[in-house]
């Protein structure tokens, strides 16, 4: 189960960069659940043909986010958006202490977006 969120993780973030035809078979794969062997016949294409594209767009993604380390970025944000969420809801919190929070979140964003 956890290949296939970051399979599609990968996807939502760098799918833009594979090709039509990568694309399409890899949404089959992965979105749609077909078989090497339906993907193949509806491609006309060999299952062994369909593995190694599917192979060869895994790696591609995986490279992608290797060198840009979006879907990290993106992890790393979210954790300090949830901290300041947790920490807005708490009555108990103080105001200043928050404000403090909010600002080192800010620079923390900043620094991730630059």
């Amino acid at each position: 189960m956890e290949k296939i969120v970051e399979q599609g993780l990968l996807y939502d973030f760098y799918g833009e960069l594979l090709t039509d035809h990568q694309r399409k078979i890899y949404e089959d794969a992965v979105y749609n659940d077909l078989s090497l062997v339906e993907i193949a016949e509806e491609y006309d294409i060999s299952k062994q043909g369909v593995h190694d594209l599917l192979r060869r767009c895994t790696k591609s993604l995986e490279g992608y986010e290797a060198r840009l380390h979006m879907i990290e970025r993106t992890d790393r944000i979210r954790k300090v958006l949830g901290s300041l969420s947790s920490a807005a809801d708490d009555p108990g919190f103080d105001n200043d202490k928050l404000r403090k929070m909010v600002k080192e979140a800010v620079s923390e964003i900043t620094e991730e977006l630059s």
